[in-house]
């Protein structure tokens, strides 16, 4: 049976180990000998096959090898439904009534395009480029949220040489002019609601002269913004995507194929603090990307994607192109659309969908788990015993490597999963760290999960977990275009030397490191050593070979003692069923600080049983009582937990509104703005470290 059709559970299949270190390496004091994944010990990866070393070579390749299969498919929005529901919330200190509006969202099936179809698509726009008067190496910018008319046109870039420039969609007015000004993008593709957005960059963005706005989007374009961008620069040319196709169509080229080291985009980070950088990436680093051994065994034509996270970040865009080699169908969706929660009439796209493999953030995967328990308690007495009775069965058959998993799936499991779908071979966790308990109850009640790790400037390339090699105490497996080797990180006592497990500062090299931050020749040296680039990660090799992620080292906070505490750690160790637990710096005080943005069900079942009366998260949030029990129990699964004394948090502040990249509390890529959380609370993190005094 081939590894593409293999039933895939939570357990390892395969002997470790699953990393060897390169042979002939000369041992170097303070770092540990580089380590290659353990099938590809003697050269480093760097194309899937022969004959292709470019995103382009990859859409050939996929319409040439799986013609009239199912390449893409999207849905269209039929109709929004407005709602105003009145809300609890806590204003100057008095619990008031306010509205608040809810969109729901009605949207037709799926409908697909063929791989065939799809290459002749991207050759369309391609050409329309050109006949716009765009030239080889000039850039197109990519200002949209995800979906296949994005991917398009970036391979329809990519088609005659041309490299695209991302950012997100929530990157800012400000981070968008950045990334304008400096690669002097010609043209633009953007979401109509942007527009707006980006008119206000244009003083300072003299190069773009072509706008071309996105037509499978939620939004259409405003007459009054074409009216404001036609009396002041009447010197721009605005199109559709159809617009752009329609002109390739009329007016046909041959495509102008890049070369493996050629640019293939300047993708924009968005971190924590600080401008955004771009990150120089060649066609070579996207391709070997994509040639890695750890996922690629278990997918293939028949399997199905579905596509909603950022194409604008690193992993989506890796992935999304991967799914072409593979010949797997990708469906796309939106976060918000992704249960029947905010649809009306129609299902959610993971169940209208039906994908096979599905890629997730920590966020999301809270939703599902969170789903599954509250079904399951509406359930008699009975029925709750019967799943938790056949929840631990499983783990210990699974840990044990005992058969009799598939019945209990039969009997229980099977209606759990009919909630995504029914087809879900295989889930992964990606853009920040998963609790524990969440990744191992997923992978028995719905598919298995594995972790990745990466950064833009690998190319998301870091530890990806092979499903054969599943666990849930690690990252995974080193992907074949890459080596790693650990280096000391004294100040906080992480050395090559540590025992059992060596620890230190993970360094990368290999196919898939970036050219170089754009522009920025000094950044790029201090990211960079010699070819190794210098991740700021913590990690460590665990027996299996596998690399696991445990710090961080801006995340290393100084005590008012002089001793260190890893915040990654603190955070690992509360699991996230009770509460979406972050925590950050101390700065001069001896013991942190939980910041945690609730779960209004748990925050209102953990109200009732205080026997507090309360509306919702708006005035829960801010009851002592409630606060007073969830830094209760935070200390006391942080003592079991094994924490140090100086790791035990000593506070807690509830938000009372959810963190999102529009309130800029979290980063495009779900990341936590740790400066923009302790800007925002400020007076309530210093008013828990003053109740901590007593």
């Amino acid at each position: 049976m081939s590894l593409k059709n293999a039933f895939l559970e939570a357990r390892m299949v395969n002997n470790p180990p699953f990393t060897v270190e390169v042979t002939g390496y000369p041992s170097v004091p303070g770092e540990t000998v580089p380590r290659r994944n353990v099938r590809y010990p003697d050269k480093l990866q760097s194309s899937p096959e022969e004959g292709i070393s470019t995103v382009f070579d990859l859409v050939r390749h996929s319409a040439a090898k799986y013609g009239d299969l199912k390449a893409v498919g999207s849905r269209k929005l039929l109709k929004k439904h407005h709602e105003i529901k009145k809300v609890k919330k806590v204003m100057d200190g008095m619990v008031q009534e306010v509205d608040k509006k809810w969109t729901y969202f009605e949207l037709s099936g799926y409908s697909y395009m063929s791989f065939k179809e799809y290459e002749t698509l991207v050759l369309q726009l391609g050409a329309g480029l050109r006949k716009l008067g765009l030239e080889t190496d000039e850039r197109v910018h990519m200002f949209a949220a995800t979906s296949a008319h994005w991917l398009s046109m970036a391979h329809g870039a990519m088609s005659q040489s041309m490299a695209i420039v991302t950012a997100y969609d929530t990157l800012g007015e400000e981070g968008l002019r950045t990334s304008l000004i400096a690669t002097k993008a010609k043209a633009i593709f953007l979401e109509p609601h942007l527009l707006r957005t980006f008119i206000n960059t244009l003083k300072e963005a003299k190069d773009i002269q072509f706008i071309i706005h996105n037509t499978d989007a939620e939004h259409e374009i405003d007459p009054a913004d074409l009216e404001t961008l036609r009396l002041s620069h009447d010197h721009l040319t605005v199109l559709s995507y159809e617009d752009l196709r329609q002109m390739g169509e009329d007016n046909p080229v041959d495509a102008t194929p890049p070369k493996k080291d050629d640019l293939c985009c300047i993708m924009y980070t968005s971190g924590s603090g600080g401008a955004p950088k771009g990150v120089e990436l060649t066609h070579k680093n996207v391709v070997a990307a994509g040639a890695t051994s750890s996922v690629g065994d278990c997918l293939g034509p028949g399997d199905s994607l579905l596509a909603y996270l950022p194409l604008a970040h690193i992993f989506e865009f890796v992935f999304e192109n991967s799914c072409l080699y593979w010949g797997g169908t990708m469906g796309y969706g939106s976060i918000r659309t992704l249960s029947e929660a905010n649809c009306r009439n129609c299902k959610g796209d993971i169940q209208e969908f039906k994908p096979t493999f599905l890629v997730g953030i920590p966020a999301v995967w809270e939703q599902v788990k969170k789903g599954i328990i509250a079904n399951v308690n509406k359930g008699s007495p009975l029925l709750q015993g019967l799943f938790w009775g056949a929840y631990y069965t499983k783990q210990f058959l699974m840990e044990n490597n005992l058969p009799g998993s598939g019945i209990l799936d039969a009997l229980v499991f099977n209606k759990v999963k009919a909630a995504t779908g029914g087809r879900l071979r295989c889930s992964m966790n990606g853009a920040a760290q998963i609790a524990r308990d969440t990744q191992l109850f997923i992978s028995l009640t719905v598919a298995p999960m594995i972790n990745g790790y990466g950064m833009t400037e690998t190319t998301a390339m870091g530890a990806l977990c092979n499903p054969f090699h599943w666990t849930i105490d690690a990252h995974g497996d080193i992907p074949s275009c890459i080596e790693i080797k650990l280096v000391d990180f004294p100040e906080a006592g992480y050395f090559s030397t540590n025992t059992p497990h060596p620890q230190g500062e993970i360094w990368i090299r290999g196919e898939s490191v970036m050219r170089g931050y754009y522009g920025a020749e000094e950044l790029t040296k201090e990211a960079m050593e010699g070819e190794w680039f210098k991740t700021g990660d913590i990690g460590e090799w665990d027996v299996n070979g596998h690399l696991k992620v445990i710090d961080r080292k801006k995340n290393l906070v100084k005590t008012l003692n002089g001793e260190y505490i890893a915040l990654e750690k603190v955070c690992f160790f509360f699991p996230s069923s009770y509460f979406p637990l972050f925590s950050d710096r101390p700065l001069t005080k001896t013991n942190p600080i939980a910041i945690i943005a609730p779960a209004e069900p748990a925050l209102k079942k953990l109200a009732e049983s205080l026997g507090v009366e309360g509306h919702g998260i708006g005035d829960l949030a801010h009851d002592v009582r409630v606060q007073a029990e969830v830094l209760k129990q935070l200390q006391s699964l942080g003592k079991k937990a094994g924490l140090a004394g100086m790791e035990i948090v000593v506070g807690v502040v509830l938000a009372d509104e959810e963190w999102t990249a529009v309130n800029g509390l979290i980063t495009p890529t779900n990341k936590l703005n740790r400066r923009g959380l302790l800007e925002e609370y400020k007076d309530e993190i210093e008013t828990a470290y003053k109740k901590s005094r007593g």
